[in-house]
């Protein structure tokens, strides 16, 4: 009997799966949900042991769905910049993780200015609270005894897909791929290796890093998991790059935006691309040899914003009734909302902003502030979008988009009158855990090469773009102005 890869997607506040069988078709789904912890204002943290109960949890359900038709392959997409710290030999952590959307290493980044350019030269990254490298040098700056582990080598660093290959294999494996090494700010893309200088700026021992390896290969062996010891771990890729790998396009000048809790816009380029400050470099996949570079734009919070405006509204279900009241009014009455609460990203990068609320008038209604709220989602992506345009020097010819909120149809076709370009809404809501689990199917030889893979299902629809809205964007651009620090306003 054919067998199936089970992906496993670790994402912020959720972990899911899919087993996904040979002709490359989802046939289960399993979902649970996770918390958020926010000790104080700007930290925002997991607890590393309830993600692997998570993980434990949906790959449980898995194996009771598949029952007697085989497991060949694990597949591992994850949150990305969220930072674990453990113990080598106990395999425990030594604190919360520090989640992606937490800025508590700002200080970090404040004493680094001085070498932000040599930073983003080198891994393509900007010099922000985002990146895994400010996190851990925050932890080992905050609790010294964990400096002299980290040298001899006992203490383990990695990103959540470490931390998972670490647990899965029973701490036989502590490894790490292209994608999410890209997100550390330690990795040198010219290289393809950790960073001696950077590790030494960051004063992160490199005992302490996983090992590199491609996206799509074997990672280890499960170990941890009775019901499937000895089935191989096959991928593993952070989650916005295998997204972009299962919309099954794979030419330069493709873009694809992940809409999740904050989100992300991925462009494939023909090679290294030049550094620019308004987006990152970053590697979308590596699989063998070869290695796929891309330009990445992330927004730090964007579905995160609706559900902040539901909770500030004190509605019983933030984001669900949010989106309900978003669908009461025609459009935001000129009410402007720039989700800033921990910041901007992509392509502003302006640490220092906060959230603005901007065009009340009298007859504004909490319902024009939640129309607003999902309005911004759009907004912002158009600005990563227009910021890949300028950097490949061509309009691009359309946007691929993946995640929860590209179920709002009213918003996907906001986005497409936005850019006037053409959406294509996949209809896989685990485009991430499919992506992840293509590439594992290439490491067991399902298919030959990645090409092989634009042959797969696929179902997408389109948004095609009809009335221009230059006024509505005119005023989302003068609310952002107001958000933004005076240097970053320039």
């Amino acid at each position: 009997m054919p067998g199936l890869i089970l992906a496993i997607d670790q994402g912020t506040t959720n972990t899911k799966a899919l087993l996904v069988a040979r002709d490359g078709k989802p046939v289960f789904r399993a979902s649970v949900p996770l918390p958020l912890l926010i000790p104080q204002p700007g930290f925002v943290e997991q607890d590393p042991i309830a993600l692997w109960d998570s993980v434990l949890d949906v790959i449980r359900q898995c194996v009771a769905h598949a029952g007697s038709t085989s497991i060949e392959g694990i597949s591992i997409s994850n949150q990305r910049e969220t930072a674990v710290a453990w113990h080598r030999g106990s395999g425990l952590p030594v604190a919360n993780a520090i989640s992606w959307q937490c800025r508590r290493s700002e200080e970090v980044c404040s004493r680094l200015a001085d070498h932000s350019e040599r930073i983003r030269e080198k891994t393509g990254l900007p010099l922000d609270p985002l990146v895994s490298a400010s996190k851990w040098s925050w932890l080992l700056q905050q609790q010294i005894n964990l400096r002299e582990l980290a040298t001899t080598g006992e203490l383990c660093l990695g990103n959540v897909d470490s931390w998972l290959v670490y647990r899965l294999t029973g701490g036989a494996v502590h490894a790490t791929d292209y994608s999410n090494a890209s997100r550390t700010a330690l990795l040198d893309l010219g290289s393809l290796d950790w960073d001696n200088d950077l590790l030494a700026l960051f004063a992160i021992p490199r005992a302490a890093m996983p090992k590199l390896l491609p996206s799509s290969g074997i990672f280890g062996e499960v170990a941890a998991v009775r019901e499937l010891a000895g089935v191989p771990i096959v991928s593993a890729i952070g989650d916005s790059h295998a997204a972009l790998a299962g919309h099954g396009k794979y030419r330069a000048g493709t873009v694809k935006a992940t809409y999740g809790t904050g989100s992300s816009l991925m462009t494939l380029t023909s090679g290294n691309p030049e550094p620019t400050k308004n987006l990152a470099r970053t590697i979308a996949w590596s699989i063998g040899d070869t290695v796929q570079f891309a330009l990445e734009g992330n927004i730090t919070m964007t579905g995160s914003g609706v559900q902040w405006v539901g909770e500030f509204l004190g509605l019983p279900n933030p984001t669900a009734d949010t989106l309900a009241l978003a669908e009461s009014v025609a459009d935001s009455g000129e009410v402007y909302f720039v989700p800033a609460m921990v910041g901007l990203g992509a392509p502003h990068w302006d640490s220092s902003a906060r959230g603005t609320l901007a065009g009340l008038g009298r007859s504004s209604t909490r319902a024009h502030m939640a129309r607003a709220a999902v309005d911004a989602i759009a907004f912002q992506v158009a600005d990563v979008f227009h910021a890949m345009e300028t950097a490949a020097g061509m309009q691009l010819p359309a946007l691929h988009a993946d995640g929860g909120a590209t179920r709002n149809a009213a918003l996907m076709q906001f986005q497409s009158d936005l850019l006037q370009v053409p959406v294509y809404r996949s209809a896989c809501e685990d485009l991430s855990a499919l992506g992840a689990a293509w590439l594992g199917g290439l490491a067991l030889g399902w298919w030959k090469q990645i090409s092989d893979l634009e042959t797969l299902p696929q179902e997408a629809m389109a948004f095609k773009p009809g009335k221009t809205r230059d006024a509505h964007y005119a005023g989302w651009r003068h609310a952002l102005m107001q958000t933004l620090s005076k240097e970053c306003a320039k």
